[in-house]
């Protein structure tokens, strides 16, 4: 699964599913082996990760929502993704 970007132990990935089951454009996001899936949202599909570090994410996908959605679209039709910036 393609890395999209890592900030504060945060990682974030988003699948290549060419013609897959996910409709829903959303995120995957691990910190110290938890995870969350989310949509591009903001909504929560799925798991969760700290509270501290949920924030954290939360601000960052509102921030590079654009960049995500551009990434889903190239991921989807099975195009290379591009390396979004970290939160700083």
């Amino acid at each position: 699964m393609p890395v999209l970007s890592t900030f504060y132990g945060i990682i974030v990935r988003m699948y290549n599913e060419v013609g897959g089951k996910h409709n829903l454009p959303h995120i995957h996001a691990e910190y110290s082996g938890e995870e969350v899936v989310m949509a591009l949202d903001g909504t929560v599909i799925e798991g969760s990760i700290p509270k501290n570090k949920m924030k954290l994410l939360e601000a960052w996908v509102e921030i590079h929502r654009e960049d995500l959605e551009a990434n889903w679209q190239l991921l989807s039709g099975g195009e290379q993704h591009f390396r979004i910036d970290p939160l700083k």
